[in-house]
Order: structure tokens, then sequence, then C-alpha cells
């Protein structure tokens, strides 16, 4: 018999059963704590809070991040682009939405149709969402945007009288808040946020006379809801803190971290002194230990500058990760420790358990919670817990 039919002579193998494949690595968000740091950003009194989703809700998803939100009682949502404001409308999210980085070049008229307020910082966007609401037969909100010191958006101090004087003679146009943006709010000084609050009040006073009369006055951020009463005014706009992000500085208000990324060890080797671990061999282990695979990398936004003080937790404990993290693997050093093989690897979760945080690898990489967070992703999957109204998932 040839070796060919002694191939073909074997049993056959038996398939394994058929499944969904499962995801290498997860991210879990908990909207009971994206809830209570809603409620913990929201200010006493009349003002009210919106809700910042853009960037995928801080990469913890859009769409269930909004439904939340105004099931806890936000009164608005705020995304940076047009096509992210659609996407709630065609999500069936029909909550007040601003819009603010729309420009001149910008197709407004769905957004101007689906009720999207839109942010204008100059005359020309403002001629823009003028077109869009001809085209559509409404009038468009607007929200005029002024800069208060930051020297990013908003209209400038020497142009805001112009843009104000365009608004209120605009046909279709009306403009129902005025908001600007605090650069120093993470400073938990009151002083820091001073100049800023009465360019703002300035600002207001002046759009006033020109025969304005926004209903909706905003310009703090989650730092400044936080700490900074005098800026609340009509609306807080609260982004990062909504996502557990402590934003002042040297301060913890019992922000809870919403997301959680898990993934499993796929190998457990057991290595000698004098290994080479990964690429270029930039970690070289002093010892006879064991090396366990995690199947996640930099093309899943684990950053590479993990590689170096970048930890882990394996069946509650802590472990350094070594040598170069790669596109789609990074390798954890656990010592004597045993590890089962497909045991989960916490990568970020929650301190109060003695886990990594976003700050704690921002402070690792040199970059801010708010990176980390919106970078995660690639081929991770997402699996969202405790969802108000629904059923967990």
């Amino acid at each position: 018999m040839t070796s060919a039919e002694q191939f073909h002579a074997r049993p056959p193998v038996s398939a394994p059963p058929v499944s969904a494949p499962a995801p290498l690595a997860t991210r879990i968000v908990d909207h009971a704590a994206i809830a209570r740091n809603i409620d913990r950003l929201r200010p006493d009194g009349d003002t009210g809070i919106m809700v910042v989703v853009k960037a995928d809700g801080f990469g913890h998803g859009m769409r269930e991040v909004a439904r939340t939100a105004i099931a806890v009682g936000a009164d608005w949502l705020g995304v940076a682009t047009v096509d992210e404001a659609l996407t709630l409308r065609a999500a069936g999210i029909d909550a007040p939405v601003l819009c603010w980085l729309a420009d001149p070049w910008t197709n407004l008229t769905d957004a101007v149709a689906a009720t999207i307020t839109i942010s204008c910082a100059n005359i020309e966007t403002l001629q823009a969402v003028t077109a869009a609401a001809a085209a559509t037969g409404t009038t468009a909100q607007v929200h005029l945007e002024l800069d208060t010191g930051m020297a990013r958006g908003g209209a400038e101090s020497t142009r805001w009288a112009e843009l104000c004087a365009a608004a209120a003679a605009a046909r279709g146009v009306e403009v129902t808040g005025i908001w600007s943006h605090l650069a120093l709010a993470a400073d938990p000084d009151p002083l820091s946020t001073t100049a800023q609050k009465i360019a703002f009040d300035e600002g207001v006073d002046e759009a006033r006379e020109l025969g304005l009369s926004p209903g909706v006055l905003h310009l703090a951020n989650s730092a400044a809801a936080l700490d900074h009463e005098q800026t609340w005014f009509d609306l807080v706009r609260c982004g990062a803190g909504v996502y557990g992000i402590e934003t002042v500085r040297d301060r913890n208000h019992a922000l809870e971290p919403a997301m959680r990324v898990v993934s499993r060890a796929t190998q457990v080797r057991r290595v000698p002194a004098g290994s080479g671990v990964s690429y270029n061999h930039a970690y070289v282990t002093d010892r006879e230990t064991t090396l366990v695979l995690v199947p996640v990398g930099y093309g899943d936004g684990v950053p590479r500058g993990l590689s170096q003080g970048g930890q882990v937790v394996i069946d509650g404990l802590r472990h350094p990760i070594v040598g170069a993290i790669s596109m789609d693997q990074l390798v954890v050093d656990v010592g004597d420790i045993p590890v089962e093989l497909g045991a989960e690897v916490v990568l970020l979760g929650s301190p109060r358990r003695g886990e990594p945080d976003a700050q704690e690898w921002a402070d690792v990489t040199g970059t801010i919670a708010h990176e980390i967070l919106t970078g995660l992703g690639g081929r991770m999957a997402r699996e969202h817990i405790n969802q108000v109204g629904t059923a967990s998932s």
C-alpha cells in the first residue's frame, strides 16, 4: 500500500462542533456604572446635563450609552460630527442633540431636517445652516460658540458681535443657545475658570444686546461640573466623567470605570533563564519562569508603550507585560505562579479590585485616559451589561 493509500485509509477525524467563535478579547460595558457616574456629575438644582457620546461613546458604544443616558434623565446628548448625530436619529433616539463640528463644507440638510442643533462659530457655517434650513423648509436650531480663552473652537471675541448680528438677522435660523469650553477646569482652584466665566458672561450680554434670546447657556465640562459651580449656567456637558475618568487634578469624586477589558491565556510555557521574549529580545528572562501569551496587541488598541511598565491581572494577581507588544499578541511573565490555559486575563478593570484602569495605562504610556478608551477596538468584541430598562446582555 502506498503512503497516499495508507493516509486515506486512516479513520476520519471527527470535526469539532460548529459554533460561533469566541472573541479573543471583549470590552464589557457596565451601564449601571455609567448611570451612577451621570448621577454623580449631575448638578444640584435646575441645571441640566448633556451626556457626550462622541467617538462611539468614548469607545463604549454611542447608541447604547445614549439610551442609558436618556433613561436616567440626561437632558441633551453631545456629538462632534453630523454623522454621529444622524446615527443617533437612525437608532430612534429623538432627544435634543448638539453637534459642534459642522462646517461650511458639510451637508447639513439631513441634520437640520432631523432637528439636530448645530454649533456655529463663524458666519460661513451660519450661512450653510441657513441654506439647509431653506432647503428643508424648516427652522434650524443653532448654538453659537464663543472662544473665551481656549484658542481652539469658537468665535474670537473680535468677531463675536459680527456673528451674533448675522445670526439675529438670519432667516430660518433660531439661536437657542450659547456655549464655550473651559481650558483649565482640571485645576480645582476656583480662580482657574474665573477669566473664562467673565468672558462668557460678557459675550452673552453682548449677544442679548444684539437681539438674541438664547435659552440654554453652557460652559462647564466634566471637571467643572464636579468642582466649579460658578460655571454651571443652564447645562453642564459631561464626557470623560460619564465613563469613569477623573478629570480634576488630585481629586477623587468616586467615578467608576465603566469598561472592563478581558482576554485569555492562549499559550502557557515554561522557559529557562536567558530566554529572549518577542521582537528584538527587548526582554530577556533572568530566571526560569512561566510566560503566558495573550492574543491582543496594538492592532486592538493596546499601546506598545505598555511593553515596559504595563500589567495585567490573572486569577486575582498582577503580572508584568514583558517584551515588545505585537500587533495582535502580548506576553506576560507570571514567574512560578500556575496559570491554566484559557484563564481569564484582565487588561482593564477596576482599581477597587486591584486591576489596571485607563488612567494607569495613560500614566505608563504618557498620555490621557481619553486616548486609551477611544483607541480600544480593532478585533475586540463589545458586550453590554446592566442596560437601563432592558435585560442584561
